[in-house]
């Protein structure tokens, strides 16, 4: 396994991962922000649990896919393939749960710091709200909870399965990206909070660097150019 085809693109990972850290710690560290608490948890300490999962998820799902994608590591370590992707999509599911749990929590603590009218939230939260539901049935019906996980990393005879173009797959490839983690949006915008806002800025702009830096070069080794 060689060095450079292991770490593809990870070189611009890790400073995009910098740039976006240091961008949303600054964005917080104004007067007074981040305010307030839930449950006798800072919100500073929710803004850092938040930033932590986001970034844990990301490159565990970074490392994984490579390692299994460039020698089948974790099918041997765990014995077959099958028992990999379950152990794998477990960690994924509870980290990326995570990510919603925790900027929910962040804005009920940090709430009323942004200002906003509280229904222009609520409508703007709707409006986020409708493709996400959306995106989550087409997933549901049609892609599939293996594929979005990453079952081609893992199992070659997922590599045959034709293109999903229904639901919300037939407007854009990239749903997931857009509608998905956009939805993060939605606990800041509802209890108008600065710091939910920020976290949720992060986790989008962070997914970015995970599609362009470790997802896209491995679609092109899978299925080519």
């Amino acid at each position: 396994m060689a060095f450079a085809t292991m770490f593809e693109g990870q070189a611009r990972h890790a400073l995009g991962l910098v740039v976006l850290l240091v961008a949303a710690v600054w964005a917080v560290s104004g007067d007074g922000a981040p305010a307030g608490s839930l449950w006798g948890v800072s919100a500073s300490a929710w803004f850092a649990l938040l930033l932590a999962d986001t970034v844990l998820h990301q490159v565990f799902v970074a490392v994984a896919w490579r390692l299994e994608l460039h020698g089948q590591h974790l099918s041997r370590w765990f014995g077959d393939t099958e028992r990999a992707f379950r152990s794998y999509a477990a960690v994924f599911a509870v980290l990326f749960v995570g990510r919603f749990v925790l900027v929910t929590l962040l804005a009920v603590a940090n709430r009323g710091t942004f200002p906003m009218t509280p229904w222009l939230g609520w409508v703007a939260g709707a409006v986020i709200a409708v493709p996400a539901v959306y995106l989550f049935y087409s997933v549901r019906t049609w892609f599939g909870f293996r594929r979005a996980f990453g079952i081609d990393h893992f199992d070659p005879a997922a590599r045959n399965w034709p293109m999903v173009r229904e639901g919300i797959f037939r407007y854009t490839a990239n749903g997931m990206y857009v509608f998905g983690i956009g939805a993060l949006w939605i606990p800041g915008l509802l209890f108008q909070s600065w710091a939910a806002l920020v976290g949720a800025a992060f986790s989008h702009a962070y997914i970015w660097v995970h599609f362009f830096t470790v997802e896209r070069p491995d679609m092109r080794r899978i299925y080519g150019s």
